[in-house]
């Protein structure tokens, strides 16, 4: 059996090219990842085709929420802001049709003009929970949105599991959290809420209980896949997950909707 130490958290370092390289097959065929990207699409409230849609993929990680989007709306114009330069990469090669730039939003941005006041809609999806400072991080995005942009946020709640921490949660939120932090940054909140009731609890209660161990059965290792026991959990989740209900103060998948404010 590893020992503890032999898992150093990448919190300390958020080694991003490591993260994608040991964790992008896990992610890709995280039930939970398929999940959030319904509830977002459904609350994005799309055109048909996507036209006229510019969405604001804020820290877009290894592109797949913008190949899903894109697939399912391919008229839509497609930015992802992603600080990590292999996810920019990854995401690049997945959704040619869009555009992916390394950007640290956590620093003040000289912005290209012509992405200056851009997108009509966005997403921050799962990255608030990974940055010190998140006020600032959805504040220096606010320069990409046209006025009225609609935002969607989502990031964890519930207690925090031990890979969770291994891949650089600073901290899990509540829906009060969330405004607070969107008016923070200069928007106008219209609803945060929990998900998912009762599955994906379930799930991050399976995730917690099964520990350290999670951090071996998901990494991807020279001539070793993810084990075939998660593969199996993640396909029962699948199903399960089309129970759950979208809106519920005991869901522990936060959601919240969101307007740039001039």
């Amino acid at each position: 059996m590893r020992r503890a130490e032999e898992f150093p958290p990448l919190s300390s370092r958020d080694n991003w090219t490591r993260h994608w390289e040991e964790y992008a097959d896990s992610a890709q065929k995280n039930p939970a990842q398929d999940y959030r990207r319904q509830v977002i699409l459904s609350l994005l409230d799309l055109p048909a085709g996507g036209a006229g849609v510019r969405l604001l993929d804020i820290g877009s990680g290894q592109g797949d929420l913008a190949a899903w989007i894109q697939t399912k709306f391919p008229a839509a114009q497609i930015l992802g802001l992603e600080l990590s330069e292999a996810g920019v990469a990854i995401s690049q090669a997945k959704v040619p049709g869009g555009t992916f730039v390394q950007r640290n939003l956590l620093q003040a941005q000289d912005l290209p003009l012509e992405q200056r006041a851009w997108a009509t809609h966005a997403v921050c999806s799962e990255v608030i929970e990974h940055v010190d400072d998140p006020a600032t991080l959805l504040s220096n995005a606010r320069d990409y949105m046209a006025s009225g942009c609609k935002l969607m946020v989502t990031a964890p709640g519930g207690p925090m599991s031990m890979f969770d921490k291994h891949i650089g949660h600073r901290r899990h939120f509540r829906a009060a959290d969330i405004e607070a932090l969107l008016r923070q940054a200069g928007y106008e909140p219209k609803w945060a809420s929990g998900a998912g009731f009762p599955f994906f609890n379930l799930y991050r209660c399976v995730v917690i209980l099964r520990g350290k161990k999670l951090i071996e059965d998901v990494r991807v290792q020279k001539d070793k896949p993810i084990s075939s026991a998660a593969n199996i959990a993640m396909n029962i989740f699948q199903f399960l997950f089309r129970f759950n209900s979208d809106s519920s103060s005991w869901g522990w998948q936060m959601v919240a909707e969101a307007l740039k404010r001039d």
